[in-house]
């Protein structure tokens, strides 16, 4: 197995290994789950339970940086004590392990919104091969490395606040890893319609596309759509990107603004793409475009942002300290890039203050 990164938690001057908390209703599953984490020296299983009810018990009185969680569970389902187990241990990354979320099942949807920062898919308890290991460690590496992008100094000092070049006339999010919570709470922020369109990619597969619509309703009182080729953009409308595709976008007669789906990966392979849906808002809509960058791994997002800023328009990124990785924000916080940092809550108002300002 290839070795991963070491991984920290960081609890005082020297790293130390993850504290797990495993929570799977199969014997079988947490003896493996076990075994492949300790053989990792980031990792350290603390407790395996096999019921929702015996972890809040443990939680109690112990604490953890990561609770891997199946939804399935005998009593009450993995699902139904996730607010609960996040509120007992707020300090931790909980990851759904399952066998239903391959398939992009509505439960693992609404697990990430409300605030588990990942979703892995189990394998059956007799195949888990020798793929399985390795996937595990390297993902749950990405989730506990270091949060700033490698090689990069400490973010820029962000500008003076100026006023923005143009009124605002287009929106776009990008979010990843921990995105869906972090919509929850940038959408909480919405006092009144910005009056704009808004363009939205959050990483997921194509077989989440409609439960993550439907999520998305739940949160907004906006109208949601996913894109389709030829859809007019309209004010105070969610342009969803498809999981297979990522957003362009074409201006037609008398102005209109038309979506365009493009099905190729970016160069660093995300699908949808964060970077094209912001190139083509920079090239349609100028000064007028404003990028939201949420937390994600890697740096999708950078280089449209830097589209974006080139063409008069502007960009703000999650903190660090609200992220489940600040990789995506961290990217455009340290290239310059940003004109704000700010907690999902507080970046709408922030948008529509300086949206307005010109007009």
């Amino acid at each position: 197995m290839t070795a991963a990164a070491p991984i920290m938690a960081s609890t005082g001057s020297e790293p130390v290994a993850v504290r797990t908390l495993v929570v799977d209703d199969s014997v079988v599953v947490r003896t493996v789950i076990e075994r492949i984490l300790n053989s990792d020296p980031g990792f350290r299983v603390l407790h395996k339970t096999n019921s929702a009810e015996h972890a809040l018990a443990y939680l109690r009185g112990e604490q953890v940086d990561l609770i891997l969680l199946d939804i399935e569970l005998p009593g009450q389902s993995g699902l139904a004590a996730l607010p609960a187990i996040l509120a007992a241990a707020p300090r931790a990354k909980v990851v759904i392990l399952s066998g239903n979320v391959e398939e992009g099942s509505a439960a693992a949807v609404e697990a990430l919104a409300l605030g588990a920062s990942d979703i892995l898919a189990k394998p059956g308890s007799g195949s888990f091969g020798e793929q399985f290991p390795q996937a595990l460690i390297e993902r749950l590496a990405r989730l506990f490395g270091p949060r700033a992008v490698r090689g990069e100094a400490a973010p820029r000092p962000q500008a003076p606040q100026a006023p923005a070049a143009q009124p605002l006339a287009c929106l776009g999010v990008g979010a990843s890893t921990g995105g869906i919570h972090a919509l929850s709470r940038l959408f909480q922020g919405l006092d009144q319609p910005l009056g704009v369109p808004i363009l939205l990619t959050q990483h997921l597969p194509a077989s989440f596309t409609y439960y993550f619509a439907q999520q998305l309703a739940r949160m907004t009182d906006l109208r949601i759509c996913v894109a389709e080729p030829g859809d007019v953009l309209q004010p105070d409308t969610v342009y969803v990107a498809p999981g297979d595709a990522s957003i362009q976008l074409r201006r037609g007669l008398h102005g209109r603004v038309m979506i365009l789906l493009d099905p190729q990966r970016t160069p660093s392979g995300n699908l949808p793409g964060v970077d094209p849906m912001f190139s083509a808002m920079a090239r349609v809509f100028g000064a007028g475009a404003a990028g939201i960058v949420l937390t994600g791994m890697g740096r999708d997002g950078t280089a449209g942002a830097r589209d974006i800023v080139a063409a008069g328009g502007w960009i703000v990124a999650q903190d660090e300290a609200s992220s489940v990785v600040w990789g995506m924000p961290g990217s455009v916080a340290n290239a310059g890039l940003s004109c704000a940092l700010l907690e999902p809550a507080a970046i709408l108002p922030f948008v529509a203050r300086r949206g307005k300002a010109v007009r």
